[in-house]
């Protein structure tokens, strides 16, 4: 056998293991859906625990790698794309004011409490300070996941929540930038303010000029001769806007979710556009639940210590979210604040993005990187379930005034 033989045979094997790792992946997921659906549970739950179970940390099918991370990425980006889709620019800005307190209470008052647990553990205050970081930023898709799946994504509190966590978002990213900045012994001011007059402006641009920018420009695009050409232009903006995230510094998926935003008021009366974006989205994003699953270690919990840490910082988590994005919506009532404050609970892959970096670093153990991933992963399947019946018998309400 040659050498040019050889290397098509490896990469034969190599294309099989991928087709089989995102085999099991996608039917697992479908499977444990369809088994949590019919037990009257979150199916994004079903997903996730599909992860846990063909993830290495079970029965070991499946390991993490570059291709399953794309398509997880691909899975995030696609369901806040759609999610932007079913929301229009001037929904988001009636909630803007209660949006924004939700958002700065409900970073300050996690941080606090994970950095003060840390410090008063004995961690180092470098240890101490990423933990709260990774405890600030709210994994959108997951409540996206369930209020769309319920059809509730023009509710007032499903608007608040998401408003609250592309500003959540950018807060996170400044947070994580000072920390980081701090384990390299100094923090970058300029470059911390750069980021943020860059994500803020991006934000602001798109939300106000996107969308009277998209009326215009949607009527030509769906003119052209190509197939599906509204479908074609929504995929490339989504992608585009997701890309200028990326570079600014803040998560794709907002500029994904400020895409589809965008989009939302042209695309009103395109059925067959929501349809299309609805079927991809449907594909790519079990891969991203699956994902979020699989990153769970079990075996890093054989100490008594990690167990323990990793059970007070996952309540820490659930209970700063509940009690300061609660309080910062209040004024809509005790259900609605309850909605926002669980709403805003999950930390899914954002919150192991900073563990990622925090290890990478050398500046937190694996203790606390298995603390931090477990806290993400079990703070993701806590809030469906308690979203579900928070939710329950409500309808959509009509635009108001702003505030």
């Amino acid at each position: 056998m040659t050498a040019t033989d050889a290397g098509a045979a490896a990469s034969t094997v190599h294309a099989n293991e991928i087709l089989i790792s995102l085999l099991l992946m996608f039917a697992g997921a479908k499977l444990l859906a369809e088994i949590f659906e019919r037990i009257k549970q979150p199916t994004v739950v079903g997903e996730i625990l599909a992860g846990v179970l063909i993830g290495p940390s079970v029965l070991g099918w499946v390991t993490p790698n570059e291709i399953t991370h794309t398509m997880s990425e691909l899975g995030v980006i696609f369901l806040l794309f759609s999610v932007g889709l079913e929301t229009k620019p001037r929904t988001i800005l009636q909630v803007g004011v209660t949006a924004t307190l939700v958002a700065v209470i409900g970073v300050i008052v996690p941080f606090i409490a994970g950095w003060a647990y840390m410090h008063y553990s004995g961690h180092s205050q470098i240890e101490s300070l990423f933990l709260g970081a990774a405890m600030v930023a709210t994994s959108v898709g997951i409540t996206a996941r369930v209020l769309s799946g319920m059809g509730l994504l023009s509710l007032k509190t499903s608007r608040i929540i998401l408003g609250a966590a592309v500003i959540d978002d950018v807060l996170g990213l400044l947070v994580l930038s000072v920390v980081s900045s701090m384990a390299g012994g100094a923090i970058d001011y300029a470059e911390v303010g750069l980021t943020a007059g860059l994500s803020i402006g991006f934000i602001v641009a798109v939300a106000v000029i996107g969308a009277p920018a998209m009326k215009h420009i949607a009527p030509k695009i769906i003119g052209l001769r190509i197939g599906h050409s509204l479908f074609i232009g929504a995929i490339l903006l989504c992608f585009a806007l997701a890309t200028v995230a990326a570079t600014i510094g803040i998560a794709a998926i907002v500029g994904a979710f400020l895409a589809g935003m965008a989009l939302a008021e042209a695309a009103e009366q395109e059925h067959a556009t929501h349809e299309q974006v609805r079927g991809v989205t449907e594909f790519f994003t079990p891969f991203f639940l699956v994902n979020i699953g699989m990153q769970l270690n079990l075996g890093a919990f054989g100490s008594h210590d990690t167990i323990v840490a990793s059970l007070v910082v996952t309540v820490l988590a659930v209970v700063t979210k509940f009690v300061g994005c609660g309080l910062a919506s209040i004024r809509l009532g005790l259900r609605r604040a309850a909605q926002v404050g669980i709403g805003m609970a999950p930390r899914g892959e954002v919150g192991i993005v900073v563990a990622q970096i925090g290890l990478g670093l050398g500046v937190i153990s694996d203790h606390v990187f298995a603390v931090v991933l477990f806290m993400a992963v079990a703070t993701t399947m806590i809030a469906p379930p308690l979203l579900v019946p928070l939710f329950k018998g409500e309808r959509p309400e009509p635009l108001e005034g702003t505030g």
